[in-house]
C-alpha cells in the first residue's frame, strides 16, 4: 500500500483510503469484489484484495453447492468450510485495513496472477 507524503494511506481513484476501500471489497465477498474489480482503476492494492475477495468466496460458495449433494458427510463439510469462509472474510477485512497485501493460501496466487490481466 502507497502512502502520501504526510504518512497516511494513498487516495484511490474513488477518492477513499486504500486500506478503507480494501477492507470494504471483502464486505459481502464477491459481490463487493466484482464492484471494486469494475470502478477502481489505479490502486494494485484494492484490486488485489477485490479479485482475492472475489475468487475466494466464489470457490468457496461452489464448493459448498457441489458438497449438499453428499448427504451427511457433505452437510459437515460445508459447515467446516462455512468456518473457513468466516475466518477468511475476517482476516481479509483486518489485513486489508492494515495496509498489508496479505495472501490466503492458494487463493491469494490466483488473485496475484489474475488482478493484472483484468484490465477493465
Amino acid at each position: 500500500m502507497e502512502e502520501t507524503p504526510q504518512g497516511g494511506p494513498a487516495k484511490t481513484s474513488l477518492g477513499m483510503d486504500e486500506n478503507v476501500e480494501g477492507l470494504l471489497a471483502y464486505l459481502l465477498g464477491p459481490i463487493t469484489g466484482i464492484i471494486f474489480l469494475l470502478l477502481e482503476k489505479e490502486s494494485d492494492f484494492v484490486r488485489f484484495h477485490a479479485m482475492q475477495s472475489t475468487v475466494t468466496f466464489i470457490a468457496i460458495w461452489i464448493l459448498q453447492l457441489v458438497l449438499r449433494i453428499i448427504p451427511v458427510f457433505g452437510m459437515l463439510i460445508g459447515m467446516l468450510l462455512s468456518l473457513v469462509a468466516l475466518a477468511f472474510w475476517v482476516l481479509g477485512m483486518l489485513k486489508a485495513y492494515q495496509g498489508e497485501r496479505y495472501k490466503f493460501p492458494i487463493f491469494g496466487n490466483l488473485a496475484e496472477q489474475w488482478v493484472g490481466k483484468v484490465n477493465v
